[in-house]
């Protein structure tokens, strides 16, 4: 035996073997001592003929999934090793085979992956000037891809990363990328939650995808549309893979959407984190993002297809006002709400239901869920029957429901095949409905009739033997026998064969047993083996209705989100903004969706208005934990609700269409790959300058505050100035250089905002009020005090500040008529020696008194002291 599992480990070096032991998968050697540590299991010996013992460790075959999911979660790839024998049939040792592969992007059982949660499994190739990337989660059997031609290595890196990004896959399969497209790896791999695989270059190099893509004919007819050779090697590649995996010809592929990225506004992977779109930033969970505030929804597939809207908002004004016409309607009608989201909360799992069919790995409780959940669809079409919206009328027509249609026949089929309440398992029989089969409901008769046949065979041997306590049992060792006690021993016919002595009787077996047993036996063994193929072929037939199940589960998931979208703007009083293809963005009493939500007293709400000519960027001022970046995120968040389709809220909104959204909001430092707070900061806003349109919406917080003052301050001034001048995207720009606003009436469109505060003797009252004009205080001090910082600091801060208030910087004019000039680097001890130059030129020592001299003296010795 272990000679069989050498060989078959050579062969998946890389992989943990789980090696079919009985009713265990076992694991051997290294791969024992990483799966024991991996999964806290205890780790034993087994004999294998050499002079030490082999380390070894197992998990029950039943429950394995809990066990492979956590392999596969610490990075490690689990190779499936069967018995394809049965091993009562095997002469020697049984025959065994690696039957399935399984990485991080290969996890198909629903019990290995959160419902609500996609898995993707990504492809990226390169090939001559176009690369292609394709996505697929293979527990819903459909794949997403798209590719890019003729740009600069830096432009393609930001793409390709804005794509990963955004379907966050489990496993990148990646052969062939070139050193300067290096970044898109360590992007990969510092996210810490995608497995970069580049082990699978030889399959990549003798990929032949005619042959792989004659095995799934539609997506070999739109990839000959496109006819664009990166996208076929990337998609074939990616199909190539799962048959490698899952060790059978992979066509259950039907579905392949090639998508073009500007159709969608674009969030680059820095935004989507600071803006804590789908998950929080540090702790990576729903809880506390904008798509926890959103998600109402009571599927699987609802939760899904929200958070896939949320990650693309979308460009075109149709389709975002034929979304909203939808919510309306759902508003309108509370009842029919309320009865449509009580109904899809009976549904179950539709796309990965179907999955499983296709895969052919269903149980009889999976075909049930289907059922019922085809049942809820039927009936949600009644209850959306009265609907104006063209959205739900669409979802309502994706399937006929006369009693002559398809669905109406696969509701009928597993109604009248299969049992209520089936068992788990498919080779123990007791799953087909009495009346669906002749030969099954004969077969059950036989079985249901053992009691009655032993109960006649017991009277008749009874009546001709007189033994009156004579009576038939079973057990697995004899089958059916014939109990005697030993006071009627004397009785016992010589026909009975005698099988087994007890202390106060004799147990017996008759010829008429034996037959009766065999008869009941093979009844069993029959009807068991009649119920899995009957099973199979109800299997096939369904599978032949995967589109019309597919578009099921599309209308479930639609109308989810669509309710799911309604119910939480009733809840939170949102309302349904005006989108249009203007340059105007106006909030009138917008709220942060999130903040509002959490936040245990009143949310201050705030206006914000943007166009194309006076009003394109706002300087915003104000001290530091007034609401800057709060106010900004929430006008970010808005917008990307609005062309979701989704309502917002405010009191009011209108939104031209915004293409891309950057921000440029908090650091720290990336000790993995060296680089500085400072350096993320200056990386971003190269990104922004080098992307950003204006049709674009840019958020810059604190730009400049990782270097010295000065070089920030001309920092900052240069990035808004260009901004301004070359891109004239809609901007909001937050800083503590009051220097800036200045720039109000300087530059065109530039406007000044503060966030209202106040002071309180010492202390300061943030009133999270938006104002127009710029602050005349940061507050930085008090906002020290409030935080605990010693009063001999907060004083001394207070005299160092009033020295430097001396000291102004003109940044309403360029270049070298600053009066500080470019390359001087002033420190304060610099400032306080200046003073006293000043000081010291300006005195008139003869125009002095005696009194006066010694006065001027201690002052000048005061200045110093205060260095």
């Amino acid at each position: 035996m272990m000679q069989q599992y050498f060989e078959i480990k050579n062969q998946y070096k890389d992989f943990i073997l789980m090696y079919r032991l009985g009713d265990f998968y076992e694991m051997f050697f290294d791969d024992a001592k990483k799966a024991s540590k991996a999964l806290e299991i205890t780790l034993t010996g087994r004999d294998c003929g050499e002079a030490e013992r082999a380390p070894m460790c197992g998990v029950p075959f039943h429950s394995c999934d809990p066990y492979i999911k956590k392999l596969v979660e610490k990075g490690y790839k689990v190779a499936i090793c069967e018995q394809t024998e049965d091993p009562s049939q095997a002469k020697g040792i049984v025959k065994r085979e690696v039957v399935r592969v399984i990485t991080a992007g290969t996890l198909t059982d629903g019990s290995m992956i959160e419902g609500t949660q996609s898995n993707y499994l990504s492809t990226l190739v390169f090939n001559d000037e176009t690369v292609a990337i394709a996505f697929c989660d293979i527990s819903t059997g459909a794949i997403n891809a798209t590719y890019f031609s003729n740009l600069t290595v830096q432009e393609l890196n930001s793409k390709i990363i804005n794509e990963i990004a955004v379907f966050s896959p489990s496993e990148l399969l990646c052969p062939n990328v070139p050193t300067g497209n290096m970044p898109i790896i360590d992007f990969v791999n510092a996210g810490g939650r995608c497995l970069v695989n580049t082990s699978e270059v030889e399959l990549f190099n003798t990929l032949d995808t005619q042959l792989v893509l004659s095995a799934t004919p539609e997506c070999q007819k739109v990839l000959k549309v496109h006819d664009n050779k990166a996208l076929t090697l990337s998609v074939s590649y990616l199909i190539a893979y799962l048959s490698e995996t899952q060790k059978k010809q992979f066509d259950q592929i039907k579905h392949l959407t090639i998508y073009d990225e500007n159709s969608y506004m674009t969030i680059d992977a820095s935004s989507r984190r600071s803006l804590e779109i789908t998950e929080k930033m540090r702790v990576r969970e729903k809880k506390g993002s904008l798509l926890g505030v959103l998600d109402k929804t009571k599927s699987s597939v609802g939760a899904r297809l929200l958070k896939r809207w949320l990650e693309k908002p979308l460009l075109n004004c149709n389709q975002i006002k034929m979304r909203q016409d939808a919510i309306k309607d759902f508003i309108k009608d509370p009842l029919m709400r309320d009865n449509v989201r009580e109904k899809l909360s009976q549904t179950q799992d539709l796309e990965r239901l179907l999955t499983k069919v296709l895969y052919s790995n269903p149980n009889a409780k999976d075909l049930k869920a289907i059922e019922n959940t085809l049942r809820c669809v039927r009936d949600l079409s009644l209850l959306i029957k009265t609907s104006d919206s063209d959205m739900i009328k669409m979802a309502k027509n994706r399937c006929s429901f006369s009693s002559e249609s398809e669905l109406s026949f696969l509701i009928n089929l597993i109604e009248h095949a299969i049992v209520d309440n089936p068992p788990f398992s498919v080779r123990e029989g007791g799953m087909i409905k009495e009346g669906y089969n002749q030969d099954v409901d004969d077969l059950n008769s036989v079985i249901k009739d053992v009691g009655s046949y032993i109960s006649s065979i017991e009277n008749t041997e009874r009546q001709e033997t007189g033994i009156k306590n004579l009576k038939i049992s079973y057990n697995k060792v004899f089958g059916y026998y014939i109990e005697v006690s030993k006071s009627f021993s004397n009785l016992v016919p010589e026909r009975y064969i005698r099988k087994q002595t007890l202390v106060n009787g004799e147990r017996y077996i008759t010829s008429e047993l034996k037959d009766l047993e065999s008869k009941i036996l093979g009844a069993k063994d029959k009807i068991t083996g009649l119920e899995y193929n009957l099973f199979m072929e109800i299997v096939a037939t369904v599978a032949k209705y995967d589109d019309l199940i597919r578009e099921c589960s599309d209308t479930l998931a639609t109308l989810d989100v669509i309710s799911s979208l309604a119910e939480v703007a009733v809840e939170n009083n949102y309302v349904c903004p005006e989108v249009d293809n203007s340059d105007v963005l106006e909030l009138v009493n917008s709220r942060h969706p999130v903040v509002e939500k959490y936040l245990d007293s009143f949310f201050v709400p705030n206006d914000a208005h943007f166009d194309g000519s006076a009003n394109r960027v706002a300087i915003i001022t104000g001290p530091n934990m007034a609401g800057k970046s709060t106010y900004m995120r929430q006008v970010a968040l808005t917008v990307i609700m609005a062309q979701v389709g989704s309502f917002v809220p405010a009191k009011s909104a209108r939104i031209g269409i915004i293409d891309k959204i950057f921000t440029r909001v908090g650091a720290s430092d990336d000790l993995a790959s060296g680089q500085s707070t400072f350096m993320l900061e200056m990386t971003e806003v190269a990104y922004i300058l080098n992307n950003a349109t204006s049709k674009s919406l840019i958020l810059y917080d604190e730009i400049g505050r990782g270097t010295s003052t000065f070089d920030g301050m001309s920092i900052a001034k240069a990035v808004l100035e260009y901004t301004v001048k070359n891109i004239g995207a809609k901007t909001m720009f937050a800083t503590h250089y009051h220097e800036l606003s200045e720039l109000e009436g300087v530059l065109d469109g530039v406007n000044n905002y503060n966030i209202a505060a106040k002071k309180k003797d010492d202390n300061i009252v943030f009133l999270r009020k938006i104002l127009k004009g710029s602050a005349d205080d940061s507050y930085g001090i008090e906002v020290a005090q409030l935080a605990g910082v010693k009063s001999e600091v907060i004083k001394k801060a207070k005299a160092n500040l009033r020295m430097l208030e001396k000291y102004k910087v003109d940044l309403t004019i360029s270049g070298p008529t600053m009066e500080i000039e470019e390359n001087s680097n002033i420190s304060f001890d610099d400032i306080v020696e200046t003073e006293l130059v000043d000081k010291l030129k300006n005195l008139d020592i003869n125009a002095l008194t005696p009194y006066e001299s010694m006065s001027m003296l201690y002052e000048l010795v005061k200045i110093a002291n205060n260095k």
